[in-house]
């Protein structure tokens, strides 16, 4: 099943951190990024992407409820997440390289 980065970000960073997780360690996914997002949207964005994992059942979502709405404070893994999580450290990353042909060159 394919993953977003954020959502790959999250799972490896709670198996790193182990047990339940709080939602602020995810914010650092967005530390380096140069377009200007609110945090609110930040937010947002984190929470549809940890509602994701917990309906694929990678985490479990810790936190209370209102009427209307969950409101998720910490996340922990299930043991497929703890797999996932696993296969996704493991993984080799490939480098971002342009395969250039010989002709091009001039090498012939």
């Amino acid at each position: 099943m394919r993953l977003s980065a954020l959502q790959q970000y999250i799972l490896s960073q709670t198996l790193e951190e182990g047990g339940r997780v709080g939602r602020t360690l995810f914010l650092v996914f967005y530390e380096g990024e140069e377009r200007d997002t609110k945090e609110q949207l930040r937010g947002k964005i984190i929470t549809h992407s940890i509602e994701r994992l917990i309906d694929r059942g990678y985490l479990i979502g810790h936190g209370h409820r209102t009427q209307e709405k969950w409101f998720i404070d910490k996340v922990s893994l299930t043991p497929a997440g703890t797999k996932e999580a696993r296969l996704l450290i493991a993984q080799q990353q490939t480098l971002p390289l342009k395969k250039r042909s010989a002709r091009k060159n001039g090498n012939q």
